[in-house]
């Protein structure tokens, strides 16, 4: 394969591989960083291809292990060292520990307004809570799966009602 012939073809190549690029970063200046270190790399190690294998996947190949290579060295450059005596950097963390009084008081007020919901909404409600898809509640308390569905959707809209003082959306309007 000629130097150009082969240099052409990884060129052609780098619209397929932008994409994947950018899947990889999730970032669009760093995809074509990535990418332009892809085509460099594949281009300097033309020897090192085998003529008649698929270059796409090489190219594919070469890109994925940049990033990853990239990656696993970001990793290790924001890894801490203390290497003080009392591993102050360590210990010194500035975690703040936040009193948790007042989730307590909303977890309490929560339960209460669940506990007041007549029976035929609370069931199917906490049951949805706990996990259970519609069409098992309704299975078990053998109802349709069109009531199961509106129980548990006017059960949220009066626990909507009764918890105002809570709602966050109030303040971002």
């Amino acid at each position: 394969m000629a130097v150009m012939n082969f240099t052409d073809k990884v060129v052609d190549y780098t619209n397929n591989l932008l994409p994947f690029a950018v899947n990889l970063t999730k970032d669009k200046e760093s995809a074509h960083d990535l990418l332009q270190e892809t085509v460099y790399r594949a281009i300097t190690n033309e020897d090192k291809y085998q003529s008649g294998t698929n270059l796409k996947a090489w190219l594919f190949t070469i890109m994925r292990n940049i990033f990853i290579n990239n990656y696993r060295k970001n990793q290790k450059r924001n890894t801490l060292i203390d290497t003080t005596e009392n591993l102050y950097f360590i210990n010194n963390a500035g975690t703040v520990i936040e009193n948790e009084s007042s989730t307590n008081f909303v977890m309490e007020d929560l339960m209460r307004a669940v506990n007041n919901l007549s029976d035929d909404f609370k069931i199917p409600f906490v049951m949805h809570y706990e996990g259970f898809k519609y069409h098992e509640i309704a299975d078990k308390l053998n109802l349709p799966l069109g009531t199961v569905k509106s129980r548990i959707f006017f059960a949220r809209k009066e626990l909507k009602s009764k918890l105002k003082p809570y709602d966050r959306n109030k303040y971002n309007r």
